[in-house]
């Protein structure tokens, strides 16, 4: 008999299934459309560059939020630059908006070119970085890009992810719609009669955080968004299961992009630093107004995610349990994932980028019926280059797999076969060894780690998802930092941790002009042939064991279970190569941990590796760990990998 949980969610998956192919469907219901003539920059079931970029209507408003985060008696206004088509407006011909909402425009720049928004002497926007106004402007699309409240030249207080934040955004949203005021730079009001409130927003990294973030409070108005290497839950990019990635950083955050007077954002900003629990690490009221994941049945627009499967910034599973909470309300969505870093489609597989991105807009800003929801769901990057289809995520098939850890030679142990009795047990100390260290010379005795190995691969492996560790653990401390790390040993070509290199070519996207052109600089990914790669990394605070949102001390007399969740990972390891696990404590590269100097025992009977495997296909049995030679890295090349992580992260 189901639960009362099991019926809610059953009725919440057919309430989204009902909402989703209601959503799914781009024809108006209303009959007058049939006799609407088709505009001009519409030819067949495809939008074409028909309106002039050079003589678009380039404006600037100030929407009014319902916030007054600074304090001062007056709601919070946020800058919208605006750039329309002029004959689309002089005939009366609404068109849908691609809006990109981000706190980078006046003080970081966005882009692997790093452009900034630029205003003539009159202070009207004259460039506006990256190709979508260049590109969707002529093919019927307005180009909205909103400064969030608090940064470049919007009033209030950036607050990192919350709800003065989200509720920026939303708000342009909901005057797109006819719902929120705004006003002119001299205070005059002004509507947005010329759109038809269909919105569809975009960003990378922070920018599709907030797509996110708005997307989840269900506003009219929004029909897609297109999240890149985005965020959906703030606690999880600045803490690891517990572990600090980095100490003050909503903070620091609020600092780098904050345009108002340090004075105007005192208590904005004391609150950042109070609330965020950095003493204990844990998930408390204030990262759940930052967590999007839980109103997932709010969503009303279509997502589109693109992720890179090595992002060492945002983790992929930023990306993998936001698809995993739209799958079960049934949203309409796409995925792309690349074998890149931090890293926008653009700059790894551009043409097909630009091309899927019309397309998807076109059917969900223009209605138009391209058929773009009847191609497979998925687009995979398997190997630096090679693209292929599939029609979901994880890999349809996938189950879990509950892989045994061996004894081995008691210097290495095994991964898969019979597995180890329960009372047999390996005990290591931290060390706080950097990746590189962790990883190499597998079956060398090197204090700080457990490696377990599996017998060369009989057949390729797909790894699909996200695995986890589940250890049965002693330790001599109240709580020690946990790691784990899920490594493909043998040589092959691989993109050489998610990095592009910009070429000295350039392609254009779009329409120009002399202040705004739509060129930029080609790239291509960053290969290298090695012998070993990490795919997958996890990590815990180990008081944290029983619940993210409080400390366990532990007793030194006691065992406990504990699980370490891995990221995200998609990947086929080849036939002959070893899957190695690796386990160790404080990651002074990728985590914060000040609980140093711990004992873990670990009772290899009760603990295993829980895996993701796609097909029939699992590690053969093996009962003394093979040896894998890996080779070590050249100076320069592991300073260069070091630089590149650090570049990725936060």
């Amino acid at each position: 008999m189901p639960t009362s949980r099991t019926r809610a969610r059953s009725a919440a998956a057919i309430a989204g299934l009902l909402v989703a192919m209601l959503a799914a469907a781009p024809a108006s219901a209303d009959p007058s459309d049939r006799h609407r003539p088709t505009p001009p920059h519409v030819v067949g079931t495809a939008t074409v560059p028909a309106y002039s970029y050079a003589s678009a209507i380039r404006e600037s408003v100030w929407v009014e939020t319902r916030t007054d985060s600074d304090g001062d008696g007056v709601r919070d206004r946020v800058a919208v630059d605006i750039v329309r088509p002029r004959e689309a407006a002089a005939a009366g011909v609404r068109v849908p908006v691609v809006m990109e909402a981000s706190p980078y425009y006046l003080c970081c720049g966005r882009g692997n070119e790093g452009e900034f928004k630029a205003y003539d002497a009159s202070g009207v926007i004259a460039s506006v970085p990256l190709f979508y106004d260049n590109y969707f402007v002529p093919r019927g699309y307005a180009f909205v890009a909103v400064d969030l409240a608090g940064t470049a030249r919007s009033t209030g207080c950036e607050d990192v992810g919350g709800l003065v934040e989200v509720g920026s955004a939303r708000a342009v949203v909901d005057w797109l719609n006819g719902r929120a005021r705004a006003y002119t730079a001299d205070g005059r009001p002004v509507d947005a009669g010329w759109t038809t409130g269909r919105v569809g927003m975009i960003g990378k990294s922070w920018d599709g955080s907030v797509a996110n973030g708005v997307a989840a409070t269900g506003v009219p108005g929004l029909a897609t968004i297109v999240p890149i290497s985005a965020i959906s839950s703030w606690y999880d990019y600045v803490r690891y299961q517990g572990t600090l990635v980095s100490t003050d950083y909503p903070g620091w955050l609020h600092s780098v992009v904050s345009s108002r007077p340090e004075a105007a954002c005192a208590a904005v900003l004391a609150r950042l630093r109070a609330d965020s629990a950095e003493q204990t690490g844990d998930y408390n009221g204030f990262w759940g107004q930052r967590d999007y994941r839980p109103s997932a049945d709010r969503v009303r627009a279509s997502v589109f995610v693109a992720h890179g499967l090595n992002d060492l910034n945002v983790t992929t599973n930023q990306f993998a349990r936001w698809w995993q909470e739209l799958a079960e309300r049934g949203v309409p969505r796409k995925l792309w994932l690349s074998q890149a870093g931090h890293q926008d489609p653009f700059d790894v597989r551009r043409a097909e980028w630009v091309a899927t991105l019309h397309r998807w807009f076109d059917y969900w800003l223009q209605e138009l019926p391209n058929g773009v929801m009847d191609e497979p769901r998925v687009d995979l990057e398997t190997a630096p280059g090679r693209w292929t289809t599939q029609r979901d995520w994880p890999a349809p098939g996938t189950r879990n797999a509950r892989v045994p850890l061996g004894v081995g030679d008691g210097v290495t142990g095994t991964l898969g076969g019979r597995g180890a009795r329960p009372g047999q047990e390996r005990a290591y100390v931290d060390e706080a060894l950097t990746e590189d260290a962790v990883v190499a010379e597998p079956n060398s005795a090197a204090a700080g780690r457990l490696v377990f190995l599996s017998g060369p691969l009989d057949a390729a492996l797909r790894i699909s998802g996200s695995a986890s560790v589940r250890l049965r653990v002693r330790v001599d401390r109240p709580t020690t930092q946990l790691s784990a790390r899920l490594v493909d040993y043998g040589t092959a070509e691989r993109s050489w941790f998610g990095a592009v290199r910009t070429l000295d070519t350039e392609s254009c996207w779009g329409a120009s002009t002399p202040a705004d052109d739509a060129c930029y600089r080609d790239t291509e990914e960053i290969t290298e042939v090695s012998d070993h790669a990490v795919l997958a990394r996890g990590w815990l605070d180990a008081a944290h064991h029983r619940s993210l949102r409080f400390t366990t001390p532990l007793r030194a007399d006691r065992w406990y279970t504990v699980t370490v969740p891995l990221n995200a990972y998609d990947a086929v390891v080849p036939a002959g190569h070893v899957l190695g696990l690796v386990l160790g404590q404080s990651d002074p590269e990728f985590t914060m941990a000040e609980d140093r100097d711990a004992t873990v025992r670990v009772d290899l009977g009760r603990s295993e590796l829980v895996l993701p495997v796609a097909g029939r296909t699992g590690l053969p049995a093996v009962d003394v760990a093979p040896t894998v030679v890996t080779a070590p890295a050249a100076p320069s090349t592991a300073e260069s990998a070091r630089v590149e992580r650090e570049r990725q992260r936060p």
